[in-house]
């Protein structure tokens, strides 16, 4: 039986367009999307729209991380990151506003963004099929693509006015080319100190290369120019369960062993969250 397609999916049709062939538009038939030309990409029952095809550069998030990432993001630990970066693209754009966020996970900053522009709408990429799953009902005005970042997207020229990024990969010249001349990339990326005492306890844990920032300025600098930074650093008062999905939500979660999970004695009850969050306009 054919899938119908989601509202959210058809407020975004006019933005997409076929990966294949470059065709602008695509157009639903029979629970698919397809192009002009015929090339045709399935809508999951799940709500998404699968139009990446051939080899991913990653699976993305399987779904223990993903189940852990949802568990821990409704404790509202991290709803400070999720406000500034709401309220960095609500100072910036008009409630119309068309948002895309790359790396969208599970859709939990996307949604945040759009609580505070009523009137706009959101389209989020992810390789991870199991993130997808849970981005495509984030929101009602959400929604979500099956695309690897390193790819040119599967959107037309100059559609979006905010292009979101949070603790994602990037790809500056395709956030460069999808963004409206007016609109604003936002950054969202962990500092030093993000999570430093659950990295000091746990050898296996991921850490922050410290010429990071210096990359990041370098990547984004042909494209983009900084209009305004926020710092957000603050502690977080953590329970067993909460640190052990926030080692589970993240690559981190590979190279930790069960061992080290299980030992009460390297969990600390509190961390440092801190990440800047920077807004940049195009040149």
């Amino acid at each position: 039986m054919p899938v119908s397609l989601p509202p959210a999916l058809e407020l975004s049709l006019d933005l997409l367009r076929c990966p294949t062939c470059r065709t602008r538009h695509l157009h639903p038939d029979h629970g698919a999307l397809r192009c002009p030309v015929g090339h045709t990409f399935d809508i999951a029952r799940h709500g998404y729209a699968g139009l990446l095809t051939g080899t991913r550069a990653t699976s993305g998030d399987d779904a223990a991380m993903v189940q852990a990432r949802d568990r821990f993001l409704s404790t509202g630990t991290y709803a400070p990151i999720r406000h500034v970066g709401a309220a960095l693209a609500a100072d910036a754009v008009s409630e119309q506003a068309t948002v895309v966020d790359v790396g969208c996970g599970t859709g939990y900053y996307l949604a945040g963004v759009l609580d505070q522009l009523p009137g706009a709408r959101g389209l989020g990429l992810d390789t991870s099929v199991r993130a997808l799953r849970a981005a495509a009902r984030a929101h009602d005005r959400a929604a979500a693509v099956a695309w690897d970042v390193f790819r040119s997207f599967p959107l037309a020229d100059g559609v979006a006015d905010v292009v979101l990024s949070v603790f994602a990969p990037r790809n500056p010249a395709e956030f460069h080319r999808v963004l409206c001349p007016t609109g604003r990339l936002i950054v969202i990326r962990p500092t030093g100190r993000h999570l430093a005492e659950l990295r000091g306890r746990l050898p296996g844990m991921v850490t922050i290369d410290p010429a990071k920032e210096q990359r990041l300025h370098r990547a984004l600098d042909p494209f983009f120019e900084a209009a305004v930074s926020e710092q957000v650093e603050y502690s977080a008062t953590l329970t067993r369960p909460d640190a052990v999905d926030l080692i589970a939500m993240t690559p981190s979660a590979r190279h930790v062993s069960s061992a080290d999970l299980n030992d009460d004695g390297l969990l600390p009850d509190q961390v440092t969250v801190s990440v800047l969050a920077t807004a940049y306009q195009p040149r």
